[in-house]
Order: structure tokens, then C-alpha cells, then sequence
């Protein structure tokens, strides 16, 4: 191996691009020369394409650019990057891996191109150009101390007193965890038919009434499902109604009216994302394209997500999922709030309200999540209940907050969540 080169990590980066075209505009390491031998060849390939607005993937890379490839071992080689790679979202600390061997690189260069001609003219262009390399690596866009101090103490005097994050429509989960905080991952949990689908869905559409916008990965139902709760939710119309098209003259007023006004929100459905990388690409997609915007995610559930690479146990594969999913939140500064299926061993005990032992296949999602909400309704275990359509929201973890319960009212022919008066 060359000295001052990081194959593994120019591997990574590739490999994670192979996987992900839409990576490539976003890298750091934007110039062929910070790689080296075949992975700059390849780099050029890729950059080729870009230049072209073609799209970087396998099949594109091996048929436009066949017969360079083949100088760099083929397709063979570019699917052993590809495989390499056990979760693009490390593509950031190889990126810096790569350029901290660059500057290693240039620098003993240079300073040999000294010993061999030393000279006091010599010594100050070498002085010079060793400077010039010194940066190279180190993000310019990162903030100091201070800079993160005086964002502080300006969000002190200009934030509502009230919701520092994004105000979800129920005033006593604001009140509890100041609104969706930026960079977090929030877990909501439940056993089938609790009402969590109904609850995000909920949030999605109060974070789109305050012009937020909204991502949903839907992995159990199709994105014509999802319109049709929302709808039933905003114009309070029996969800049954669906199955049989029985809609009377106000059911279709308040459905063309809610129509109206969903299509004017900024919603993003994505019923075809199985993986984390999927997730990961269209969300990147959708912050860069409005990078001012208010961006939530909410994915359902954690339980179908397909992993990336297969580990040697469920949960280790549920563990590096939610791993991938916080660091996601942190890189786009945005909430995600991921659903989650409960064990069935909250049904053998007499009270059923959930532990976070209940939560399946758990592996780290206790320690990745900085929320953790249990919903709760005492009619789904009993139809006497003398609490019949109130839900409990039960806060088990905040990483930042205090935690509790909070009630709400459960219109469940509607799918649809509102606040209780003097709760």
C-alpha cells in the first residue's frame, strides 16, 4: 500500500456511491486527485456521468464507461465496493479519512521535492505549499464554541416561551417535550390496532397545516390508504366508508374540501422505501431541494424495515437500523418519529400498559432514541372500560425532558386524535 493512502476508506466512499448515486453531488472529496491509482479512475467515471446528468449507479457506470472499468477490475471489482460497504451513513468520517491521507500525501511530497533541492528560495515556497495543505480535511463549516453560544442565547430571547421544536397540534405533548425537536429520533410505540398509524398520521397533518414539511414512509399500506385516513381524519368521515364507497352528500363536501386543502401541503409519500438507505437517499433528496424548509420524517414501522446487510441475529439488525436512523436525523437536522410494534408479553400481565421491555426485538433502540411514547387505551383491552376512547400517551424516556403521561380523546371511526379540555 502506498504511503498516505486510505484504500479502505476511498473503498467506502466509492462503494457508498455505487449504492447511492445521489451521494456523489454532496461529497466533500469532489476532485478525482484526493483518491488514488484505479479508485481515482473510477472516481473520473463517476464524475463523467454527473457532468453529463446521467445517473451514477452499477449499471450506468459499467455500460456508458465499459471499457475503462474494465482497466479497474470490471463490474466484478465495483460490486465488491458496493458490498463492502456495511451502511453509507459512515461516508462522512471516510470522506475525512480520505483527505487526512491526501494531506499526508502532498505534504511528504513536497517535502521531498525540498531534500532533493534545498535552497532558502526553495524553502519558503515549500513553507508555502505545506501550508496551503494543512487545512485540507478539517471541515470549514464546522462552528466553535462560541458560534454555538450565541445560537443559544438568541434562541433564548427569539424562541416562543412555549415550543422550542416543531408545535405538534396536541398543546400538552408541546408542553411536555417543547414540539419535535430537531436531530432526534422519537419512537412511538403500541400494540396492532392501538391507533399509532393514526397518531402519526395525525402529526403529519398538523405539521403540514403549520407549512411544515412532511415525509412518510409508509411500509404496510400504500399511499392511497394513507390519503384516504388523512382525509377521513381532517373531514371527520367514517374511515369504514372506503371499503364500500357509501358516502353521503356531506361526506363528499367535506372530502373535496379536505382534497383541496391536503393538495397544497407539502407531503411527501413513499410507499417503496424498504431500507434505511432508501429512506436515506430520498430525504437527502428532499432537504437539499429545500434546505430552509421544516422537515419531519415519519417512517412505519420499524419492525418491516429491511436491513442493509444482514447481521446474525433480529436484533442486532433492528439495532443498527436505529443507530442509522439517529445519525440520519442529526446529519439533516430534522425529527424522525419511527412507529414500533410492541412484544405480545404486555398481554400476560393485569396491567397493560407498556414497559420498554415490550418493545420487540429492543437491541438499541432504548439507547438510540432520545423519545420513547407508549400509547396506551384501556377500551382496546376492555369493552366496560369507564375510559372509553381516551388513549394515554405515555412518555417512558426524554433524553432532554421530563417524562409522563398525557391524555387525548380517540375518534377512532376517524382515525383521529384531539386534545381533552383541562388535561
Amino acid at each position: 500500500m502506498a504511503s498516505g493512502v486510505n484504500y479502505e476508506a476511498e473503498a467506502s466512499v466509492l462503494g457508498s456511491v455505487i449504492l447511492e448515486g445521489d451521494l456523489f453531488h454532496g461529497l466533500e472529496v469532489e476532485e478525482a486527485h484526493f483518491f488514488y491509482d484505479n479508485h481515482r479512475k473510477i472516481f473520473r467515471a463517476m464524475r463523467e456521468l454527473a457532468d453529463q446528468g446521467a445517473s451514477i449507479d452499477l449499471v450506468s457506470i459499467t455500460t456508458n464507461l465499459s471499457e475503462r472499468i474494465k482497466q479497474v477490475g470490471g463490474t466484478v471489482y465495483l460490486v465488491e465496493l458496493a458490498e463492502s460497504v456495511a451502511s453509507t451513513a459512515s461516508i462522512e468520517h471516510h470522506q475525512r479519512l480520505i483527505m487526512e491521507a491526501y494531506q499526508t500525501r502532498k505534504t511528504k511530497e513536497i517535502a521531498l521535492q525540498y531534500v532533493q533541492n534545498p535552497s532558502g528560495a526553495k524553502l519558503e515556497q515549500t513553507i508555502a505549499q505545506l501550508s496551503s495543505f494543512r487545512d485540507i480535511g478539517s471541515n470549514e463549516q464546522e462552528k466553535t464554541t462560541f458560534d454555538h453560544l450565541v445560537e443559544i442565547s438568541d434562541s433564548m430571547c427569539t424562541s416562543s416561551p412555549e415550543v422550542a421544536g416543531y408545535p405538534t397540534c396536541f398543546y400538552n405533548l408541546n408542553s411536555m417535550t417543547g414540539g419535535l425537536q430537531r436531530g432526534e429520533l422519537i419512537i412511538v410505540a403500541a400494540r396492532p390496532s392501538v391507533g399509532k398509524t393514526a397518531f402519526a398520521l395525525n402529526l403529519a397533518a398538523g405539521h403540514c397545516q403549520n407549512k411544515g414539511s412532511t415525509s412518510i414512509f409508509s411500509l404496510e399500506m400504500g399511499n392511497k390508504q394513507l390519503l384516504q385516513r388523512m382525509i377521513s381524519a381532517e373531514a371527520k368521515i367514517y374511515s369504514q366508508k372506503w371499503k364500500s364507497f357509501a358516502f353521503n352528500e356531506r361526506d363528499y363536501s367535506r372530502a373535496i374540501d379536505t382534497i383541496g386543502g391536503l393538495s397544497k401541503w407539502k407531503l411527501y409519500l413513499h410507499d417503496n422505501k424498504y431500507t434505511v438507505s432508501d429512506m436515506r437517499a430520498a430525504l437527502r433528496k428532499i432537504v437539499r431541494a429545500d434546505p430552509d424548509g421544516k422537515h419531519i420524517a415519519i417512517i412505519d414501522y420499524l419492525q418491516l424495515i429491511l436491513p442493509t446487510t444482514k447481521q446474525e441475529r433480529r436484533d442486532l439488525d433492528v439495532g443498527q437500523m436505529t443507530r442509522e436512523l439517529k445519525l440520519l436525523a442529526m446529519e439533516l437536522n430534522i425529527p424522525i418519529v419511527l412507529l414500533s410494534q410492541l412484544s405480545r408479553g404486555v398481554e400476560q400481565r393485569q396491567d397493560k400498559r407498556p414497559f420498554m421491555s415490550d418493545l420487540r426485538e429492543s437491541g438499541n433502540i432504548e439507547q438510540d432514541a432520545d423519545v420513547i411514547a407508549f400509547l396506551y387505551r384501556d377500551d382496546y383491552y376492555r369493552k366496560d372500560s369507564e375510559q372509553p376512547n381516551r388513549i394515554e400517551i405515555i412518555l417512558a424516556k426524554q433524553r432532554n425532558g421530563p417524562t409522563g403521561t398525557i391524555d387525548l380523546l380517540f375518534q377512532k371511526e376517524y382515525g383521529r386524535f384531539i386534545n381533552l379540555e383541562g388535561n
